[in-house]
């Protein structure tokens, strides 16, 4: 399978972008399908672009603008350091950032698969039924996750308490995010691109600290010791 040559996540400067070395027509298309997959997480945020080694034109970052906007989304700058890019972007009123050093792709084994995020957040309560927590890093909750209740989260989710409704880890397409709980009966389970709901009569017997996590193509839910 060819590698994403769109990476969408969160940093600590907000929602990104970044767009790989692939051809631009191709690259407009995985990012159309990226953001439909993704379309109730990033609605009316705003987002940088870096796009790599893509010498940015009015008209190219026109289009990435306008397929954004399809979407709710509202892009803010422009991360690069070529001179003619920059002077696009303004032309465009798009502030625009300097690059941060990209990671490797290839060689160290140690290097780390998955996205840089954003710092996490802790919230104290209870999340109550029609409520809706949204981040694009870590999210940590003291306190239940009711039914009717939903966290989305870019990274993993924590919740110190128990949880009966909606959780999506990884909700940017992290497929190696988790989700803790010490009591882990949702309504639904989402971690990346993989869904599941806790059988009913597992969830009723389990009583210890637990964590879901993505193996072999299925969620799976194990002690939270064996983390």
């Amino acid at each position: 399978m060819a590698e994403n040559q769109v990476m969408l996540k969160g940093t600590g400067e907000g929602l990104l972008i970044s767009l790989g070395d692939g051809e631009w027509q191709a690259l407009l298309t995985e990012l159309q399908s990226r953001l439909k997959d993704t379309a109730a997480f990033f609605r009316g945020a705003e987002v940088s672009l870096d796009p790599g080694t893509h010498l940015l034109t009015a008209e190219m970052l026109k289009t990435v603008m306008a397929l954004l906007r399809e979407h709710d989304i509202e892009l803010h700058a422009v991360v690069s350091a070529n001179e003619d890019v920059i002077s696009v972007a303004h032309g465009l009123g798009l502030r625009a950032q300097p690059p941060r050093p990209r990671p490797h792709r290839r060689g160290a084994k140690a290097e780390v698969k998955r996205p840089v995020l954003s710092e996490g957040i802790l919230l104290r309560g209870t999340v109550r039924s029609g409520q809706v927590v949204q981040h694009p890093g870590h999210v940590v909750i003291v306190g239940d996750v009711n039914p009717g209740g939903q966290v989305v989260a870019g990274g993993d989710v924590i919740v110190w308490g128990k949880v009966r409704g909606v959780v999506q880890a990884g909700a940017i397409g992290d497929d190696e995010a988790v989700v803790c709980a010490l009591n882990l009966a949702p309504a639904q389970l989402r971690i990346g691109n993989y869904i599941a709901r806790a059988p009913e009569e597992q969830a009723q017997h389990r009583a210890r600290p637990e964590v879901a996590y993505v193996k072999d193509g299925t969620i799976v839910v194990d002690s939270w010791e064996s983390i």
